[in-house]
């Protein structure tokens, strides 16, 4: 997966699509990422010693096919390429305007 957490994305398919936010967590083993205030859904918590029980509204994961990551330089979605910098070191580009991620 190249997305990494701290990454501003777009929602391209699904209910929230056209929707943007941050990137809070990655599920790698699942191809999932988690995206402040897209998907959202309602959780039921149970009450728990002195609190009451109480419904939640928390990010539910997405699937990161179905986000693009948002070029700093134009601010419009573009993938993700690989390039080495001038110390020899592998870093994260966008494909559109090759401005280097992270």
């Amino acid at each position: 997966m190249i997305l990494k957490t701290g990454d501003k994305v777009k929602v391209i398919a699904g209910k929230d699509k056209g929707k943007e936010g941050k990137i809070i967590k990655t599920l790698r083993n699942d191809n999932k990422v988690v995206v402040e205030g897209i998907n959202m859904v309602k959780k039921h918590v149970k009450p728990n010693g002195g609190q009451a029980g109480s419904i939640v509204e928390m990010e539910a994961p997405i699937h990161a096919s179905n986000v693009m990551v948002i070029d700093p330089r134009t601010k419009n979605v573009t993938r993700i390429g690989h390039t080495k910098d001038k110390n020899g070191k592998n870093v994260r580009c966008t494909k559109k305007s090759n401005s280097v991620l992270d």
